[in-house]
């Protein structure tokens, strides 16, 4: 899986505002247990996994590990000495490794497409090195000379125009061939994979709906009998995505059931910024243990301990796409791990492992050497994907080819030296204490309406390391009084322990379009042709729901509604889009129709996960009050597409206000020696500071507004009590 496309805490702010808190040294929520029995002291807290079988697999996916090595990154032992990576990870508490295997991942003149080259003399060289550091080896098929995951399943090159029954024989033998060479090199393969993430398709071969049909049955069972053949002690999986969507998994297990595929385990990814919860999770694979007998693993998670960019490639998850259940830290990640080792242990003996997805895989070098970095990625393939991979992959790659966009998920610092959150492997069986502290405060968030009321929690929730929280009151600013018209605002407030908190108020225009995020299950107001239906979902951009699209033969789709009682006037029209396999052939507009004309943008598709909102930025009304709107699309066959967030906004009117003054005076008032004045001044001159920064975003903000503001803020600065010295 390559997720290249989709409030967070920095681990910095723990230790300053644990003083803010006065938390004494040493303190900690656990009791040590009697010797031998519990909690090890460590510097995360990590809850002991109860009756975790010595037998879980505690694995990771390095499978980039060659071309990093070629790239020239050093991985380290704990003391930060040069090591072999597969020895650290041993000596973390790993037991097994994961490795993807590609068909043909490189072009004719021998150029690598990226993301490790993982070719089966590569794959097969990875595992000789974990099971020389004693780690067993999970080989991971994707039947593709590159990325597998739901959003692609290219067939190999060698495959290109075989037909449904010569494809399932190539799946097979060349199955067979890669295990064969696995096991003449002595390597430890305890479990195959056949296929990658393969909700949608696999080898080429893309389903007509939810439904296993004959073909993809056909290909997963010639890949398991190769397993059988070469392997016949190793477990065979098959792999899907997606667990928060309902019926999912049961409909897959049903459907390889009526067909009498043959396998072992139902493995799944598991993300929790995309995929729902943990208990959600539990019940899944348990409904597929009970029901069919099967194992159970999660063959991908992860969680970022830093929103920074460790190479100047950007990530898959920063700001924007990280959620709320983990704060974004070292000890965030030492959360997520242990939890979803609990979740697939509460299955029950069939709940047999979990995978942490590339927790290697480190910039080649700092951003700041951007070019450096370039050379070596098209070099070596050690980031996501090189030039050579665009022909392959034009849909995904084209000029997005480039390095590492998983370096913040890393469980390694990016010198190479581990992150104790590696330990988390170890942990889960003993238990971890540690000093408590706080890792992250409730980031409070609210968007609104222009002119609705806008209410600010009166508690704030604080996360402990040790999963304890508190809720202490909190007094806002009365800045927010101060908001006038849509746009971004930032609102301060102080919480009774002393912590400084902000909470970010986006005021949107009205918005004529009824329904517009789908998340009514009312959808009277739209009019939904070919395949477009609301979804629960989590690949849209917002909310709960969105409209999806898929079709295995070329298709068109749509989504309209008709506005009656609008305004006369000009407004701006949005939607937001993302989807996958649509060439530049294919159409995709947002349209506006009224009384006084038509108007259109093209809607962007480029990889999934990656979001774009068009905008027709002068939709004008006549005195009718009629629009129609519709966004439609003529797409080639295996295109799937998302469409959330319509929006259509009166056009601003306000007059430009000058803000110039109050900037230059707020940011001089921010620039002053907090040292030298009384900490009572100090707070009249932060509210002023604060009125003065709402006043500046405001998009209907007065001229006596803004001289409000500035009086305010001059005079705060005038007001300053400077601290008496001591004789």
């Amino acid at each position: 899986m390559h997720k290249h496309y989709k409030r967070a805490t920095l681990a910095a702010v723990a230790a300053s505002l644990a003083t803010l808190l006065a938390i004494p040294a040493g303190a900690s929520a656990a009791v040590a247990a009697e010797p031998g029995d519990g909690p090890v002291d460590a510097d995360i807290f990590v809850e002991k996994v109860d009756g975790l079988s010595p037998g879980f697999a505690n694995g990771v996916d390095v499978s980039t590990v060659l071309s990093l090595e070629e790239s020239g990154v050093i991985f380290r032992d704990a003391a930060g000495a040069p090591a072999d990576l597969f020895d650290v990870l041993a000596d973390h508490g790993v037991n097994s490794v994961r490795v993807r295997v590609w068909n043909d991942p490189y072009d004719a003149s021998g150029m690598g497409y990226g993301g490790g080259n993982v070719d089966v003399a590569r794959a097969v060289e990875i595992g000789q090195r974990a099971t020389a550091a004693g780690l067993s080896v999970l080989v991971d098929f994707h039947y593709s000379d590159f990325w597998a995951d739901p959003g692609r399943q290219l067939a190999p090159k060698a495959w290109a125009g075989l037909t449904d029954a010569e494809t399932v024989d190539a799946l097979h033998d060349f199955t067979a061939d890669a295990l064969q060479s696995f096991e003449n090199a002595g390597v430890d393969v305890s479990m195959v994979q056949v296929g990658n993430e393969t909700n949608n398709a696999i080898a080429g071969h893309t389903r007509p709906g939810r439904e296993i049909d004959a073909q993809f049955a056909a290909l997963i069972a010639a890949g398991s009998a190769a397993v059988r053949e070469v392997l016949p002690s190793a477990l065979v999986a098959v792999h899907f995505t997606n667990p928060e969507t309902s019926g999912r998994y049961a409909t897959y297990a049903a459907g390889l059931a009526a067909f009498g595929v043959d396998y072992d385990v139902f493995a799944s990814s598991y993300y929790p910024y995309w995929h729902g919860t943990t208990e959600n999770l539990t019940a899944v694979l348990s409904n597929i243990a009970t029901t069919y007998g099967k194992k159970v693993i999660v063959a991908e998670t992860s969680w970022a301990h830093t929103l920074d960019d460790g190479d100047g490639y950007g990530n898959v998850i920063g700001a924007g796409g990280i959620t709320a259940q983990y704060p974004v830290s070292v000890q965030g990640q030492a959360t997520e791990l242990r939890d979803v080792i609990a979740a697939v242990a509460a299955v029950g003996d069939a709940g047999i492992g979990v995978y942490y997805w590339e927790p290697a895989w480190l910039p080649v070098g700092p951003p700041s050497e951007l070019e450096a970095n370039r050379a070596l990625w098209e070099r070596d393939g050690s980031g996501w994907a090189t030039s050579a991979a665009s022909d392959y992959d034009p849909v995904h790659v084209g000029e997005f080819y480039g390095g590492s966009a998983w370096d913040n998920q890393s469980l390694f610092a990016w010198d190479g030296t581990p992150l104790e959150s590696l330990r988390t492997f170890q942990y889960v069986y003993t238990g971890a204490v540690t000093p408590r502290e706080i890792v992250s405060v409730e980031q409070v968030a609210r968007t609104v309406s222009d002119g609705s009321p806008i209410e600010l929690p009166a508690t704030v929730t604080v996360t402990y390391n040790d999963g304890t929280t508190e809720h202490p009151s909190v007094q806002w600013s009365d800045a927010v009084d101060w908001i006038r018209g849509p746009g971004n605002y930032s609102i301060p407030g102080a919480t009774d322990t002393g912590l400084h908190v902000i909470a970010s108020v986006v005021v949107e225009a009205r918005n004529f379009v009824q329904n517009p995020g789908f998340e009514s299950a009312d959808m009277s107001a739209w009019q939904l042709t070919g395949p477009a239906a609301r979804q629960a979902t989590a690949d849209g951009s917002s909310g709960e729901y969105a409209v999806t699209f898929w079709g295995g033969a070329a298709y068109q789709t749509s989504a309209s509604q008709t506005l009656t009682g609008v305004p006369a006037g000009s407004y701006t029209l949005q939607a937001t889009t993302q989807g996958t396999n649509s060439p530049s052939t294919d159409t995709r507009a947002l349209t506006a129709t009224t009384s006084a004309g038509s108007w259109s943008v093209p809607l962007e598709f480029t990889t999934w996960n990656a979001f774009h909102t068009a905008t027709l930025p002068e939709v004008v009304v006549g005195a009718d009050g009629n629009v129609e709107i519709s966004a439609s699309f003529t797409l080639s066959a295996g295109a799937w597409g998302v469409l959330d967030d319509v929006r259509l906004v009166a056009a601003s009117t306000a007059e430009p206000v000058d803000t110039a003054g109050l900037t230059a005076k707020v940011a001089s008032a921010k620039a002053i020696d907090r040292s030298q004045y009384t900490d009572a001044s100090l707070v009249v001159l932060d509210r002023a500071v604060a009125i003065g920064e709402v006043v500046i975003a405001g998009s209907n903000v007065t001229s006596m507004d803004v001289k409000d503001a500035t009086k305010m803020v001059e005079k705060a600065v005038k007001s300053l009590k400077k601290i008496k010295q001591p004789r």
